[in-house]
């Protein structure tokens, strides 16, 4: 199947969008465990950081220029000896799903913190979500453990797999 949609670094014209896919998430899913949406400044060092690393790449309708999804790369924690590990996220809206977007986007963040020099990349999946596990595996990351109940929300207790790649 060939793909319809193109991948690029998010903008800040983009963010809207990035709000619109999230903010569901944060709504209705479990796959944040945020419960109300991000406002447009929170946004913003997502689309203006030049620290290396700090990625936001969406995924765009080639036809109608609309974004489809995104995936992003952070710190995993602001200690120096993390520097060289990264937390990386993807979320593609469910209009769009089952369309490798989610693949694509993985793709690329990886190929990019690979060339910035990045070791490891984790990344946490709240259970159950067999297309995220999947999605990882297929990437090549490892499960690496389990923290059981560590969220609530839409009363009920939430379990988070880490997953990780070495790069």
């Amino acid at each position: 199947m060939a793909a319809d949609f193109s991948v690029r670094a998010a903008t800040t014209d983009d963010i809207p969008a990035l709000a619109s896919i999230y903010g569901r998430e944060a709504r209705e899913g479990y796959a944040t465990f945020d419960v109300e949406p991000r406002s447009h400044d929170a946004w913003l060092p997502y689309v203006g950081s030049s620290a290396p690393g700090d990625l936001a790449l969406v995924a765009v309708d080639d036809a109608h220029s609309v974004v489809l999804g995104y995936a992003t790369s952070s710190a995993y924690r602001p200690k120096p000896a993390y520097a060289r590990t990264r937390e990386s996220t993807v979320y593609v809206d469910p209009s769009a799903q089952g369309r490798g977007v989610g693949r694509a986007l993985y793709a690329e963040l990886l190929a990019r913190l690979r060339a910035a020099g990045v070791h490891v990349v984790v990344a946490f999946v709240a259970l159950p979500n067999e297309a995220s596990t999947a999605l990882h595996t297929s990437l090549g990351f490892t499960a690496a453990g389990t923290l059981r109940e560590v969220g609530h929300k839409h009363d009920r207790w939430v379990d988070v797999e880490l997953w990780q790649l070495r790069l």
